[in-house]
C-alpha cells in the first residue's frame, strides 16, 4: 500500500512506544523508522536489534522518564518517527478485490482516547479489518499508550486519518461500501443491517457524545447493537470488536 510522506519533527517530539509487544511489532514494520531505543541489558540481550540501531542501556527506573508516570514499559523503549500517511483512496483500491470485499472498514467519529483508538485498532487486526479511518483533528496522534493498547496492531493495520469525515464516508459510497451508523437509539438491529450487504464500512462515535448528525446522515442504515435493557451502553472498543464479529460472521 502507498503510503505519504511526513517531513520534520512531529508537534509534540517524537513518539515513544513502550512494553514488548509494541517495539518488537515496531522492529518488524519495514515502514517504521526507529531512532533510538533504551532497554534493561537483560530485555536488549533477548533481542535481534539491527546491528546500526542506536541502543542506550538503561536500569527500569531511568526508562521511567521516557515514557508517561507508572507506564509499563516492561524494560525497552522506542524512540520511533510517525508512519507516513496512508491515503483514503489507496485503502479503498486494497479492498477493491472480490476476495476482499468481506472485510469491513471502521470509521471513528470524534473517538479521542488513545486507549480506545487502540483497543480498537487490536479488534481490527483480529477480525482482519482492512483498515480505520479518522478525522485528523478528532484523533490521537501515535503514541506509546495507542500502540501499547493496540499490542501490535498499529504497525499491521492501515489507519487513515482524513480532513473532512463527511466527504470521506462519500468516497467510501463511491467504493460500493455499504455505510451502517451504530447508534443505541437505532430501531434496526446490525444483524438485520448487515443482511445482503457486500462491502461495510462501521460508523463509530465517541461514548457518551455517539455520532454526530452530520456523520449519520452520511450513512445508508443506522443500526444497534441487540443489548439487555440493563446497560445502557458500551465502551465504543467493545462496540467495535462485536461489531466486527458480526460482520466476520454473517
Amino acid at each position: 500500500m502507498k503510503r505519504g510522506h511526513r517531513t520534520g519533527k512531529p508537534k509534540g517530539g517524537f513518539p515513544h512506544l513502550y512494553g514488548r509487544h509494541a517495539v518488537i511489532a515496531a522492529l518488524a514494520n519495514p515502514n517504521r523508522v526507529i531512532r533510538k531505543i533504551w532497554g534493561t541489558r537483560e530485555v536488549i540481550n533477548a533481542l535481534e536489534l539491527p546491528p546500526m540501531l542506536p541502543i542506550v542501556y538503561s536500569d527500569v527506573a531511568d526508562m521511567a522518564r521516557y515514557v508517561p508516570h507508572d507506564a509499563p514499559h516492561q524494560g525497552i523503549v522506542a524512540e520511533v518517527e510517525p508512519l507516513d500517511d496512508i491515503w483514503l483512496g489507496d485503502l479503498l483500491e486494497e479492498g477493491a478485490p472480490d476476495e476482499a470485499a468481506r472485510r469491513p472498514i471502521l470509521v471513528l467519529d470524534q473517538v479521542t482516547d488513545p486507549h480506545n483508538v487502540g483497543a480498537i485498532l487490536r479488534s481490527a487486526a483480529a477480525f482482519d479489518a482492512l483498515g480505520i479511518v479518522t478525522q485528523d483533528r478528532h484523533a490521537p496522534p501515535e503514541s506509546g499508550v495507542v500502540a501499547r493498547a493496540a499490542a501490535g496492531a498499529l504497525e499491521t493495520v492501515p489507519w487513515v486519518r482524513v480532513v473532512n469525515l463527511a466527504r470521506a464516508l462519500d468516497e467510501i459510497a463511491e467504493a460500493g461500501y455499504w455505510r451502517i451508523a451504530l447508534d443505541g437509539e437505532a430501531t434496526e438491529t446490525l444483524g438485520k443491517a448487515l443482511d445482503g450487504a457486500n462491502r461495510i464500512a462501521l460508523v463509530l462515535g465517541a461514548e457518551g457524545e455517539g455520532l454526530r448528525l452530520n456523520s449519520i446522515n452520511h450513512c445508508d442504515m443506522v443500526a444497534k447493537l441487540p443489548m439487555s435493557p440493563r446497560m445502557e451502553s458500551l465502551n465504543v472498543s467493545n462496540a467495535a470488536a462485536i461489531a466486527l464479529y458480526a460482520c466476520m460472521t454473517r
